[in-house]
């Protein structure tokens, strides 16, 4: 190939530089339909983090082995308001009730 002046190479007259292209492409194509899924398989129970309405229930029931129903009944209550579609606000609509039933009232 001769040079143009200013040292710059004139682009090839046959179409090398889109066969380059089409080979990238390909690549990439190819690449993406052997990536791995993000999603593909549930988190590792370990790694996954609790709900706030998780972790409330919790501090209530340590309460309430500790001895402060008063703490315990609020914090049920809190879930109940505060996450009412939560799991846990079910099972704190149960201690409530079965608290009251037993005549400890809120």
């Amino acid at each position: 190939m001769s040079e143009r002046k200013g040292g710059v190479a004139p682009a090839p007259a046959s179409g090398a530089h889109r066969k380059k292209g089409g080979r990238a492409a390909l690549f990439l194509a190819g690449a993406l339909l052997y990536a791995p899924y993000q999603c593909g398989k549930a988190p590792e129970r370990s790694l996954r983090e609790e709900t706030p309405g998780e972790a409330l229930y919790g501090l209530a029931q340590k309460m309430k082995a500790d001895g402060d129903e008063q703490g315990y009944r609020t914090t049920l209550r809190y879930i109940v308001a505060r996450y009412p579609s939560s799991r846990y606000a079910a099972a704190a609509r149960i201690g409530l009730s079965a608290d009251a039933a037993d005549g400890e009232g809120p």
